[in-house]
């Protein structure tokens, strides 16, 4: 039986912010209450149709992709990100900490390998702990 890697993932971040979400107190809107939850955007990385690249175009766009990440983090924008391990469709994941989806897609589409074809972008909202975005690089 052949695992789904976004089921992987969104397992183990649930299990890993368990205790935060069990803390979690309603609101009478039944949303979480701001002070223990807030909204996140997940941007899935997947392979693009775009992948014909000779080795020395794609060390330029990959250099890129990796400022782009730094610059996010620096920006206090991106939570976490990483490859998924594996040759896939699915390569990465974006936790951005932003303000709306408009946003969430506009910093994706600067991105230097989703610019290029090689990488595309799903993007989610999820419900995750506040105290996520207070994560250092």
């Amino acid at each position: 039986m052949k695992t789904n890697p976004l089921s992987v993932i969104i397992l183990s971040l649930v299990l890993l912010l368990l205790p935060e979400a069990v803390s979690a107190q309603a609101t009478k809107t039944g949303e979480p209450a701001a002070e223990t939850m807030k909204v996140y955007y997940m941007a899935f990385l997947k392979s693009g149709s775009g992948r014909s690249q000779d080795s020395a175009t794609v060390a330029a766009i990959q250099k890129g992709h990796m400022a782009h990440i730094n610059r996010m983090a620096e920006d206090k924008k991106l939570v976490l990100a990483g490859p998924f391990i594996g040759d896939d469709e699915l390569r990465g994941i974006f936790v951005l900490n932003v303000g709306s989806m408009e946003e969430a897609q506009e910093l994706t589409e600067q991105d230097p390998a989703v610019k290029s074809g090689r990488l595309s972008v799903d993007i989610i909202k999820w419900y995750g702990p506040a105290k996520l975005s207070e994560i250092e690089w």
